[in-house]
């Protein structure tokens, strides 16, 4: 029996937006995986400044926007772990969890560009195969950071798992700050996750 065929999506979701559920779905269709995972960090390395929205809200947003996605999953290992959430750490407790399972690491383009900075890259390298996702109208895939991280048949292989999806701009960021400015959401998230943040009034404190 083939080994199950994972894809770890992390990130703040802070909040969820279509355009993680369309990178995500580009992944799972054209990786060919039984599933995708979502993984709210507790703390992102590259936000410690930036406080992120309690993790009970990111959790509930993240449920809404998965509901009835089968092929979708919330994880919350990061969230109940606590600290900083480093990749890595995360991706050697799925191996034990999951020994026989197969699993691809989801980013876009612009998170390949700081790859160098996470934390030990090269053992994430080994854990995990890294799905690149090229988000049309930009430019190529920085495939260089990889080089030197890896032998030279799984670089190979890595450069055949460019995924592609469609643009759509937009962001957490911009998303805060439009709620923060009373402005609409809606075709930027699911409707229910644009319904809890209206109702529990999430981002009114964004000023920038």
């Amino acid at each position: 029996m083939p080994p199950r065929r994972i894809g770890i999506y992390g990130g703040s979701f802070d909040p969820v937006h279509l355009g993680h559920l369309l990178l995500a779905e580009s992944c799972r269709e054209q990786l060919e995986l039984d599933e995708v995972r979502f993984i709210p960090a507790h703390v992102s390395p590259f936000k410690l400044q930036q406080k992120p929205s309690d993790a009970k809200e990111r959790i509930e947003m993240l449920q809404l926007a998965l509901a009835g996605q089968q092929s979708f999953s919330l994880d919350r290992r990061e969230i109940d772990r606590g600290g900083i959430s480093f990749t890595v750490d995360t991706l050697r407790s799925l191996h034990e969890e999951l020994p026989d399972s197969e699993f691809f690491l989801l980013m876009g383009a612009d998170s390949l560009v700081d790859f160098l900075k996470w934390k030990d890259p090269q053992e994430i390298c080994r854990l995990a195969w890294i799905a690149v996702v090229e988000r049309g109208g930009h430019d190529g895939i920085r495939w260089d950071v990889l080089q030197g991280l890896m032998d030279q048949e799984r670089y190979e292989k890595t450069l055949s798992m460019r995924v592609t999806m469609p643009i759509f701009e937009v962001s957490s960021t911009d998303l805060r700050q439009r709620a923060a400015s009373g402005k609409s959401l809606r075709f930027r998230t699911p409707r229910a996750v644009e319904q809890y943040i209206r109702s529990h009034e999430l981002y009114s404190q964004i000023t920038q």
